[in-house]
């Protein structure tokens, strides 16, 4: 169990090297010489092919630039475009400086145009650097690095390093394909600045095969008695992160995450698949991967995405989702999770600040996660000085087992929480433990009310040192499962087709539903707790006014 408790205070964001802090933060190289744009009018479009010319005007796709380079040399204003041809590779990079790109009304796109994507492939650089700018929209486009690329620097990178300065507004991101680099797509802030960026949409692109992260954000680090963020009113959705490897020779930070956001506030994670990240993070981490994972940020949602068969190379995370250090009033929601090396869903907190308050997890799904490391669970809570948290109405199956034969848990609490609430969940199990509990935790300060608590073999909770059988008898032990004086929770059958049907990709969290019509166990009245559930269950299914225990509600035609 050491491995759980190990200390995250030096978290970092995942995939910010000191390589490429370099890149974007250092010395200024001196201007290039800069071709004059037409004397009037505008805003232009301008077009690149491989069987253009540098000499050509570029205004027309009959008369295209050739190069990249010579691209890069017209400073682009409010309203222009800069657009390549699809089907063709290009070899270079872009980049936009500050003084260049536009504004939200009138932003500055590159894009593609023909016929499918254009690939543009640096050597060693990033796809596209925006630095100390915004206004910019980067469409229909595929981005593919080289092995000097993928260890120094990112496919998409926008940077902001201006001192003191207010948050560069308007980025847009969508329908572009990033492989082959340190981080698919990056955006950040230097650690002496507050000011990233806002309104960031990122939307229906595939990150791939990168080495540390598909997506990562990252700015300054956080100070508790003074929290400030460097990204505000984020949107990320219908985006496919899969496939991004993390590095065997990082053994002190993690690497290998699908999305991995940090010092963001009002931002959501929508419609998205994380999936098959970290199989070649470190052996020896200290920190490892997760699906999706949020750190050091506020406002912030999980809702609607799927993060299955993440792994992890050392005995650390590997999970599908995680709120971690210094998140505060965030929800993960409709999120299914299944086939982690970790947990299904992990909040935690590692740093004694007391910022990781206030947040929620409802109406998701774990199926038989922590398939490699058993001190983990479907649903895991713990950390320093964390308060706060409400856990209601998830399914969580559990039927894994460890190679040592050890079993996870369906929830797993651990000591370092105050005011957690854990009511109207499915727990089932095929014989592991339904909760493994640190310790015995007096209802002041963890109450747990209105869950079934079901197993086919062997019915077995741990709570503290004692390891009870039966729910009558923990009840009466532990003061849980009682509300207004009458005893909550059962452990009847949820009917769920999945206790016997194999985890995969088609199996989906239909056989997560119960299927057992009008006899699944009814949970407890939200407004009991003091809780807004929200309009509806995992599938979409408005809520009745009363309610069962799950992720998944009766229909109107059950």
């Amino acid at each position: 169990m050491n491995a759980v408790k190990r200390s995250r205070t030096t978290r970092t964001a995942a995939g910010v090297s000191a390589a490429v802090l370099l890149l974007l933060t250092g010395c200024d190289v001196p201007g290039v010489y800069r071709p004059a744009r037409p004397v009037s009018g505008g805003p232009f479009t301008f077009y690149v092919s491989p069987d253009g010319d540098d000499k050509n005007d570029g205004m027309s796709p009959d008369k295209p630039w050739r190069t990249l380079a010579h691209a890069n040399d017209v400073h682009l204003k409010p309203g222009d475009r800069l657009r390549l041809e699809g089907g063709k590779r290009f070899r270079g990079s872009l980049t936009l400086e500050k003084g260049e790109a536009g504004r939200a009304a009138k932003p500055v796109v590159i894009d593609s145009y023909g016929t499918g994507r254009a690939t543009i492939a640096p050597r060693g650089t990033s796809g596209i650097t925006v630095r100390n700018t915004a206004g910019v929209e980067i469409r229909n486009l595929s981005l593919v690095g080289d092995r000097a690329a993928m260890r120094e620097a990112d496919g998409i990178a926008f940077h902001n390093s201006l001192p003191d300065a207010e948050r560069l507004g308007h980025v847009r991101i969508s329908n572009v394909e990033a492989s082959g680099f340190e981080n698919g797509i990056s955006v950040g802030a230097d650690k002496d600045s507050a000011a990233g960026f806002s309104d960031v949409r990122i939307t229906d692109a595939s990150v791939h095969h990168n080495l540390e992260a598909g997506i990562a954000f990252y700015g300054p680090d956080f100070e508790a008695a003074r929290p400030t963020y460097a990204h505000e009113g984020l949107r990320i959705e219908r985006v496919k992160a899969y496939a991004n490897t993390g590095d065997p020779k990082s053994d002190e930070r993690n690497t290998g995450s699908g999305i991995a956001l940090g010092s963001v506030q009002d931002a959501k994670v929508m419609r998205s698949v994380s999936h098959d990240n970290g199989a070649k993070s470190a052996v020896d981490a200290v920190e490892g991967p997760e699906g999706v994972w949020v750190y050091d940020s506020t406002r912030v949602v999980l809702e609607n995405n799927k993060s299955y068969r993440n792994r992890t190379g050392s005995r650390v995370d590997g999970g599908g989702f995680g709120l971690d250090n210094n998140v505060s009033f965030s929800v993960m929601q409709y999120n299914l999770a299944y086939g982690n090396d970790g947990p299904g869903f992990l909040v935690y907190s590692g740093q004694p600040t007391g910022a990781h308050k206030n947040n929620v997890v409802r109406f998701n799904m774990s199926w038989d996660d922590s398939r490699k490391l058993p001190e983990y669970g479907g649903i895991v809570a713990y950390g320093t000085r964390m308060r706060n948290l409400d856990i209601y109405h998830n399914t969580v199956l559990m039927r894994t087992a460890s190679l040592d034969g050890e079993r996870p848990p369906a929830l797993r609490l651990r000591d370092g929480m105050r005011g957690v609430r854990v009511h109207n969940n499915i727990l089932a199990t095929d014989g592991g433990p339904l909760v493994d509990a640190e310790s015995s935790y007096n209802p002041a300060t963890l109450r747990l009310q209105g869950n079934d608590y079901y197993s086919t073999d062997g019915w077995a909770l741990q709570w503290g040192e004692k390891r009870y059988t039966t729910l009558k008898d923990w009840r009466a032990a532990s003061r849980q499962e009682f509300l207004g004086g009458e005893p909550t929770g059962s452990n009847e059958d949820p009917c769920l087709r999945g206790m016997a049907t194999p985890v995969t990709d088609s199996a989906g969290a239909g056989n997560l539903r119960p299927r057992c019509k009008g006899d699944v166990p009814a949970g407890l009245d939200p407004e009991a707790f003091g809780v807004d559930p929200g309009p509806v269950d995992y599938f979409g299914n408005r809520l009745r006014n009363s309610v069962t225990v799950g992720a998944a509600q009766p229909r109107d035609e059950d």
